[in-house]
């Protein structure tokens, strides 16, 4: 529903007001036609216009008579209407109010005399749309920790997530051999896909490459499908022979063996990397990337932090965002994988191309692997596996050394961080790297900061270094974490509340880390305020995996717009719906902010914005 509102004129009279002069006589001509007057009109009018307020084609106003417009502004939380002008906000508060402040700010210019018609045109007007009551607009929602290209190649080949054998997953896989005639006649082609999880298994316990070959359309193929961590790949015999002698063992990584010493096709972290996969065409990229950003717009997602970003994607999308506007705001996290620097191989972009919408100013390093796959590296030994602490993917001498010189070169640096051996060198070094300066001027991160000592969960805070973390892993990892971790190092795991309240700034940003975890950010938001399973259950029954580490709603949805700013140097310009920033934000079908969290993975979005721009659904 619109409605129109037309201020008053300042001198009090209309648009139209010869409409009275009927009986005016047209046979002796009125000074208003006299050729001078239009002139000097004209001339006054041209003059004059860089000083006049005028009248914006794209200013609109969009209002709740429910109040449900929730700012992320502490002095302002929630407003009834935003004004959106070009491509940010230009006012917000009650309607009432915004009609008032129009008028004056549109208010007609005066010369000291009435301008003639036709060029007495001055009559702006504020278009007024109104939600639903039950709908509900935020600011707009952002991934602070994904894997754009991943995604998008997931869907379009085989995605393995949500498989509870391993039956189901060579099911999967061989339905898509046979769905795709140019792999099913050439055997030559890599299959690849990711998702698959053991621990949802029974039992579970690691598969092996053997399974392949008990199927017709698998067998002899090239097969690679990665964990759903993406720290372990289970990999055919083809593969395997291809990849010819492979080492005793590997730094930072493990080749799984049987007893005879065979290797099973279970890669580990950096033992992945003994496998020569092809890498994306730029056909590939153009896809996965078109195919994840309709599914971020449809779920409200207007800006990703995209977590390792490899040198072929990176100049796609500086290439994209030259010649177009890229379809939502991303920031890059640069990634190489090698022990050498390689900063200078990156461009640093701020605000780069149509739009201002890429960002390339981070970059991403990898401490350790992943608990899933029990390569978080970890201070003492698993409970479940006393035979192993994990894996550092690189040494901390080394690790430090590449710190200090992107520090040094003016780089975020964010660091993937699962295990707390893994948080502890790393806290160790950011605290060295930043011992005479003030941390939050380079805003490091760690990435995930699932599993720390307690004592190392009060140093993240009182250092400033934002932990990047992801809700959704809290809940997936319940079922089998403290198994892993033991009753007394699991009280530091996953431990957001705990986070927010030892931070001397408070910023806790969050993030879903998809495909790992769905793209949808509202499974973060309900993972963070009821730590259960979207089934409504936890090992500790409805009300929550370890319920004192839940997030409010209001701690929840600031994790996924302004602390998500902060965390990638924007909030001055992104995150929260107030006067001056971006006009970014989504309109929800319903008030997550209050009703009951069953309820909050049924909202759905009908309209996701971007600089004031509808790019999903419509208002």
């Amino acid at each position: 529903m619109a409605s129109t509102v037309k201020p008053e004129p300042s001198n009090g009279k209309g648009k139209g007001r010869n409409k009275k002069n009927k009986n005016v006589d047209k046979s002796s001509p009125s000074p208003v036609f006299r050729p001078w007057v239009l002139v000097t009109a004209a001339a006054l009018t041209l003059g004059t216009l860089s000083k006049w307020p005028t009248q914006q084609t794209t200013d609109y106003a969009v209002c709740s008579t429910s109040n449900n417009i929730y700012t992320v502004d502490a002095a302002n939380p929630t407003v009834q209407c935003i004004v959106v002008r070009d491509t940010r906000i230009a006012d917000v508060g009650q309607l009432a109010d915004i009609k008032a402040r129009w008028r004056q700010q549109t208010a007609r210019p005066k010369f000291g005399f009435q301008l003639p018609w036709p060029l007495d045109l001055w009559q702006p007007s504020l278009k007024v749309s109104f939600v639903d009551p039950n709908s509900v607009i935020l600011p707009g929602l952002a991934d602070s920790h994904a894997h754009i290209l991943h995604y998008g190649s997931a869907k379009l080949n085989v995605d393995l997530s949500g498989c509870t054998s391993k039956q189901e997953s060579l099911e999967r896989l061989a339905n898509f051999v046979k769905s795709r005639t140019d792999i099913l006649n050439d055997p030559s082609r890599w299959i690849q896909g990711i998702g698959w999880d053991q621990n949802l298994w029974s039992p579970p316990e690691y598969p092996h490459a053997d399974d392949f070959d008990n199927d017709p359309f698998l067998r002899g193929r090239r097969i690679y499908l990665s964990r759903v961590d993406a720290h372990a790949a289970w990999v055919s015999n083809r593969a395997l022979q291809l990849m010819g002698h492979l080492p005793g063992s590997v730094d930072g990584g493990e080749i799984i063996r049987d007893d005879s010493g065979k290797p099973t096709g279970i890669l580990v972290d950096n033992a992945m990397f003994l496998v020569s996969l092809p890498s994306f065409s730029k056909e590939e990229i153009s896809q996965y990337f078109d195919r994840t950003m309709r599914d971020a717009l449809s779920v409200g997602l207007t800006s990703i932090h995209d977590a390792a970003t490899e040198l072929d994607a990176i100049e796609f999308y500086k290439e994209y965002a030259e010649s177009q506007k890229l379809p939502l705001r991303l920031y890059l996290m640069g990634h190489v994988e090698s022990d050498e620097y390689w900063g200078n191989q990156l461009p640093r972009l701020v605000n780069y191309g149509v739009g201002e919408r890429l960002n390339l100013r981070s970059i991403k390093l990898v401490a350790d692997g992943a608990l899933g796959s029990s390569g978080a590296a970890l201070l003492e030994p698993y409970t479940d596996n006393p035979s192993t602490n994990g894996l550092m993917l690189i040494q901390p001498k080394v690790l430090a050394d590449i710190v200090h010189q992107f520090h040094a070169d003016g780089w975020q640096v964010n660091i993937h961080c699962i295990g707390d051996h893994a948080n502890h060198v790393v806290l160790d070094i950011f605290e060295n790297v930043f011992s005479d300066e003030n941390i939050t001027n380079s805003r490091p991160r760690i990435e995930h900061a699932q599993i720390m000592t307690l004592d190392d969960l009060e140093r993240v805070g009182r250092l400033g270094v934002i932990p990047s973390v992801q809700p959704t892993h809290a809940t997936s990892d319940m079922w089998y974490a403290e198994q892993r971790l033991g009753p007394e190092r699991i009280k530091g795991a996953y431990a957001y509340r705990t986070m927010i309240e030892t931070s001397q700034t408070g910023v806790l940003p969050l993030g879903s880390d998809f495909p790992v975890e769905g793209i949808n950010p509202l499974l973060g938001f309900y993972a963070a305020v009821t730590r259960l399973s979207v089934s409504g259950q936890s090992p500790h029954g409805s009300q929550g995996w370890y319920p004192n580490e839940r997030l409010t709603r209001a701690q929840a949805l600031k994790g996924m717009t302004l602390d998500a700013a902060y965390a990638s140097f924007s909030e001055s310009t992104l995150g929260s719906l107030t006067v001056g920033k971006q006009a970014d934000f989504v309109v929800l079908d319903r008030d997550i902010m209050t009703i009951s969290a069953s309820e909050i993975l049924e909202a759905k979005v009908l309209a996701t914005v971007i600089d004031g721009e509808v790019a999903y659904g419509g208002l």
